[in-house]
Parts: structure tokens; C-alpha cells; sequence
């Protein structure tokens, strides 16, 4: 298995990212062993599609790679680097511009969802992205590409490209590009605000109260797991007691993502009980699962040197790991390179 994936560069790391792709990378790393090679990158060319502060990104890049080596990355098992140090990643968007059809981009939900009504006031790139995410994952013939419901047509995309590049310019027995499955991993726990169980937590609400941040101390945890909105009801003994409760559904699944059970054993261990006696466990499961976490974040973010170094041997990597097929490409489509 050769598993490509890769993550926006977001500064303010909470609980959500923890418990959703994060979490999944490092059990894609350990499932993975000695059968295949994981590619994880940070995607920085990618933000660069929407406005932005450049030296938010160089932050924010930097803080993401100290998260997930934080959180169970390994560079040492795994090939970790951001895109803007591989340059084979643009060099193939552009060899792949030739096969993508205006057609297939026009279709892309997330081009309509994000440029809305004002679509002649996007950048080119926002539309072409889409193709960057082919030759993020076709470079290095990824077998598989974890995907999520938001993320399924943009691999079927990549599936498109690949298949028509292969037939206009390769042989069947000599393709020049691996047609990528998608990798279901398991279901990540959809972490909701803790200030309203209908929004996803967020990096961007404005209250700091909705939201466990990577950088939060014990005491501002369990501050913030207790002031977080309930109804007046106890737990309930069964799951579907938290029916039309999303707020203390939300918390049930948090514990039971943390713990490693399911929200059915917690409603077991806490059915009946108010939660002046299931907060404090809560936030005594999220300290206790957080500080080595927390601590190893703020240890790299104050190590720039180790940071650059963890990227740059990655980006090595990448590089070396790229070559062959962006050559491939290159003389497929009868490109002169000397």
C-alpha cells in the first residue's frame, strides 16, 4: 500500500482536528507497518487559493507539523513535508492541466460552494485546485487516498485524469499513473461545539469557550468542559435518550472517542447521573490525554531548528519518491528535457 494524504496548514489547533484526522493519520501509520509507506503533507500551496496572511501560513504550517508529530506522527515511519518544498507537485499540475477538462472542474461541489454568487472574482487557482490535489496524490502512485464524504469527488477526479492520461499518452501494459482506491478510515468522531452541539467545533468561533485547544492547561480544560451548555436532563441509560439533546450527545462522544469505548459503554458507566458528576470526568479524561500531547507541541514550537529539519528530510523524500513518475510524465507527453 502506498497512502497519500494531506491537511490544510490551520493555526489554532483544537480537539476537533485531534479527534478527526489527525488520529486517523497516526492509525493509518501503525496499520500500515512494513506493507506500504504512508505520505502525509501539509498543504500549503493549496492555501494559497483563497486569500491570505503570509506569514499566518508560515506560522500556521509550522504549528501543524509540531501537532501531528505532537499527536503520534512519526517522521522517522512516515514521509511528513509540506508541498511548497517538492516542486515536482506543481510541475505535474501543470502537465495534468492538459488532460483535466473544464467540465469535470465546473462539476466540483466544493468550486460552487466556495466561490459562491461571485465566481468571476475568484482565483483561477480556487478552480484549479482540484487538479493539484490529482497530482498530489498521482505523483506518487498512491494505492490508496483517505477520503471523507466532502473529499470522494475530488479522488474521482484524480481517477478521471489518471485513467484519460494513461490512455491518450501511455499503453495499457505501461501506464503511467496508479488509479488510487479510496481508504475509508475508520469513522472520526464529529466534534461539535461546546457551546452549541449543532456547529462543529471551530477554530473561528469567536467565544474561546466553544473549542479544547492543543495549547490549553488543565485548569482552562476542565474550566471549559464545565461551563460548556448542557440541558438540565441526566444521562441517560440508552443512546437514544440523546435524541434532540445534541449538546449532551457531544460530550458523550468526546469521552467515548478519548476512551476508546463506545458512546453505548459510557452511557452504561453514566446513565442517570447529572453532569455536575460527568463533566469533571470528562475533563479529567481530556487532561490526562492531552498533556503528553500538549506538552511535545510546546517543546517543538519553541525548537525551529528541529521543525525545519523534521520538513526538510521529509521534503528529501518526497522528492526522491516523485522523480520517476513526474520523468514519466514528462517524456509520455514527448517534453524535451535534455
Amino acid at each position: 500500500m502506498q497512502v497519500v494524504s494531506g491537511i490544510q496548514p490551520t493555526g489554532n489547533l483544537h480537539l476537533g482536528n485531534y479527534l478527526g484526522a489527525i488520529r486517523n493519520w497516526v492509525r493509518m501509520q501503525d496499520d500500515i507497518g512494513e506493507n506500504g509507506e504512508c505520505l502525509f503533507f501539509l498543504a500549503d500551496l493549496h492555501a494559497i487559493s483563497l486569500p491570505h496572511d503570509p506569514d499566518q501560513l508560515k506560522q500556521s504550517t509550522l504549528e501543524m507539523t509540531a501537532a501531528l508529530v505532537a499527536c503520534g506522527v512519526d517522521p522517522s515511519r512516515s514521509v511528513l513535508f509540506n508541498q511548497a518544498q517538492v516542486p515536482a507537485h506543481t510541475e505535474m499540475q501543470w502537465l495534468l492541466n492538459g488532460t483535466a477538462r473544464m467540465g469535470w472542474l465546473n462539476r466540483m461541489t466544493q468550486w460552487k460552494d466556495k466561490s459562491g454568487k461571485n465566481r468571476e472574482g475568484q482565483s483561477i487557482a480556487l478552480f484549479t485546485y482540484p487538479v493539484l490535489q490529482a497530482a498530489d496524490v498521482l505523483l506518487y502512485q498512491a494505492t490508496h487516498v483517505p477520503v471523507g464524504d466532502d473529499q470522494k469527488q475530488h479522488l474521482e477526479l484524480a481517477r478521471d485524469i489518471a485513467q484519460k492520461f494513461n490512455t491518450d499518452f501511455a499503453s495499457e501494459d505501461a501506464p503511467v499513473f496508479t488509479l488510487p482506491d479510496p481508504y475509508i478510515p475508520p469513522e472520526a468522531a464529529r466534534i461539535m461545539s461546546l457551546r452549541d452541539g449543532t456547529a462543529k467545533m471551530s477554530k473561528s468561533d469567536p467565544s474561546d469557550l466553544s473549542r479544547i485547544n492543543l495549547t490549553d492547561d488543565a485548569d482552562t480544560i476542565m474550566k471549559k468542559v464545565k461551563k460548556a451548555k448542557t440541558d438540565p436532563e441526566p444521562l441517560p441509560s440508552e443512546l437514544e435518550g440523546l435524541e434532540d439533546r445534541a449538546e449532551a450527545l457531544n460530550l458523550v462522544s468526546i469521552f467515548a472517542s478519548l476512551a476508546g469505548v463506545s458512546k453505548e459503554q459510557v452511557l452504561v458507566d453514566y446513565g442517570g447521573q447529572g453532569f455536575g458528576a460527568f463533566k469533571p470526568a470528562l475533563g479529567e479524561l481530556l487532561t490526562e490525554s492531552f498533556a503528553p500531547v500538549t506538552a511535545r507541541f510546546r517543546e517543538l514550537m519553541q525548537d525551529r531548528e528541529a521543525l525545519d529539519a523534521i520538513l526538510a528530510k521529509g521534503a528529501a523524500k518526497a522528492r526522491e519518491r516523485s522523480a520517476p513518475t513526474l520523468k514519466a510524465a514528462y517524456e509520455a507527453l514527448g517534453l524535451v528535457r535534455g
